[in-house]
């Protein structure tokens, strides 16, 4: 921010300093120089091309840094769609096992902080409910159809807020209601509990 903050005003400078310049230059070669054929038109032609330059320059700069900020932006999306599908298998992985064994708890601490590094505030709230229903569920280190039922039901939750991280934006400019959206998966998981 600095930096961009600093190129901006050098910028600035130089363009004040080849415009005050030039001005000068031109008021000087008006006096001096008005018996030379086309020396008024040489000088403009000159500041015409020095502003031109400065001007590109500037305009460059500041486009290279949206590109850089876009780019950082799509990388975390991916970093975060990378740990939020990481999270999901190994929750598919429990449920199919049917057991829950201490490397299983230790690989979803680790989960755990890779989520607080990426997850919105509302992510990491209904993450934290999840936890709530996955622990009492897993104290005995099984799973039975009950404890599956509302583990899914607590990872449907938390889904629709994974969905408003990464998506939630394209969402509400759809054609669709958030809400609705997260009604539809709620109920998806719903169907699935009682099937």
């Amino acid at each position: 921010m600095m930096k961009t903050v600093r190129e901006n005003l050098l910028y600035l400078f130089l363009t004040a300093v080849v415009v005050v310049g030039g001005y000068a230059f031109l008021r000087y070669s008006y006096r001096v120089m008005d018996k030379a054929p086309f020396t008024q038109e040489i000088v403009l032609i000159i500041l015409g091309t020095v502003a031109t330059m400065l001007i590109t320059a500037m305009l460059l700069n500041k486009q290279t840094e949206v590109e850089l900020k876009k780019e950082q932006s799509i990388k975390f999306i991916e970093l975060k769609s990378e740990i939020y599908l990481d999270f999901i298998q190994h929750i598919e992985q429990l449920m199919l096992e049917k057991s829950v064994t201490e490397e299983d708890h230790v690989r979803l601490q680790f989960l755990t902080h890779k989520l607080a590094m990426v997850a919105s505030p509302a992510v990491l709230e209904q993450y934290e409910q999840f936890l709530q229903v996955f622990n009492r569920s897993t104290r005995d280190e099984s799973l039975d159809k009950d404890e599956g039922k509302a583990i899914s039901s607590a990872l449907a939750l938390l889904t629709v807020k994974i969905r408003q991280d990464l998506v939630g934006e394209l969402d509400a400019q759809g054609i669709y209601d958030v809400a609705a959206i997260s009604q539809q998966v709620i109920d998806n998981a719903r169907e699935l509990n009682n099937g």
